[in-house]
């Protein structure tokens, strides 16, 4: 059966890991990877002394591949080391550092948060230490220590974050250790990314808000808007053909008191009574001076005949 193969396979690695731990506990064990080759087994072993792995002259190191092709049946066993670069990020090497410190007396809430500093200082996103068993009393408790932002269920908590797991053997029992580690370069599926906006951005955004504000204010021109216009260009273009007209009256007037007045007041005794009122009446100005263009013409040619018909009656 293939499932009896999966388990077979997994208790198989589980005591080989085992092993490793108990035999590198000393060179700061952190975990082992083992891949399947056509020209053998590789064991990748993680260790914060690599040194310590291979021993003097390869000693340690032969005697494991020994053991792992003696003991747990594996085909030509080849033995890699490589070392951890940030051992404070390893969270089997900080359960491995807890349980020992525990074990030479520290009180376990100093020793936790002595830890947490440590991991946190290396950049960690978060942390969450646990440590469970007969740590006050008689009784069994579990004290549990946290800090930063650590993913606690779905596939980025499985796949993110990194677990550790120790034993500590005290007088009064034996102590789990239990660390948790995220690391600095895990990104989330719900992390956004707010960049800093460029001058080319700003330039952009300030053109885009323009051609906005003028969008509006053509939105904002109706029908009535226009027709509003046109009806103010037309009062505009009446009032300005009325102020020629008066300012071309007053001139005419001014006119008429320098050249025609004085013709018609040296003959006032032959005038008759509807040519008096004409000559009133530009004598008087007001009227005249609000006169339109059509009148005033009218006006005009009256006094030019009063004018030739008193020249005629003087011959």
């Amino acid at each position: 059966m293939i499932e009896k193969d999966f388990v077979k396979e997994g208790l198989k690695r589980t005591r080989i890991d085992e092993y490793l731990e108990t035999k590198l506990e000393r060179a700061g064990y952190g975990g082992m990877d083992i891949q399947v080759t056509p020209a053998g087994t590789i064991i990748l072993v993680y260790a914060e002394k690599p040194g310590m792995v291979i021993g003097r002259g390869g000693k340690t190191v032969r005697s494991i591949t020994k053991t792992l092709k003696n003991d747990f049946d594996l085909e030509n066993p080849q033995v890699e080391v490589k070392e951890v670069e940030v051992a404070e990020l390893n969270p089997r090497i900080m359960a491995n550092k807890i349980s020992s410190m525990l074990e030479r007396g520290m009180h376990f809430r100093r020793v936790a948060y002595s830890i947490i500093r440590r991991i946190m200082g290396a950049g960690a996103q978060g942390v969450e230490v646990t440590i469970s068993g007969k740590i006050r009393g008689s009784r069994s408790a579990c004290a549990k220590f946290n800090e930063g932002y650590i993913k606690k269920c779905g596939e980025p908590s499985t796949k993110h974050v990194k677990e550790g797991f120790s034993t500590a053997q005290l007088k009064p029992g034996v102590l789990g250790v239990y660390v948790r580690i995220m690391p600095p370069e895990v990104v989330l599926p719900d992390y956004i990314e707010i960049s800093e906006p460029t001058e080319s951005d700003a330039v952009k955004a300030e053109t885009t808000t323009e051609q906005a504000q003028e969008t509006e204010i053509v939105e904002e021109v109706t029908g009535e808007d226009i027709l509003d216009e046109i009806s103010e260009e037309t009062e505009a273009e009446e009032i300005t053909e009325q102020d020629e007209d008066s300012s071309f009256i007053k001139e005419a007037v001014k006119k008429f008191e320098e050249d025609v007045v004085p013709k018609i007041k040296d003959g006032i005794d032959h005038l008759s009574e509807e040519e008096e009122k004409v000559y009133n009446m530009i004598l008087e100005k007001d009227e005249v001076s609000f006169m339109d263009s059509e009148s005033f013409s009218k006006l005009k040619d009256t006094v030019e005949k009063i004018h030739l018909r008193l020249h005629k009656s003087e011959e």
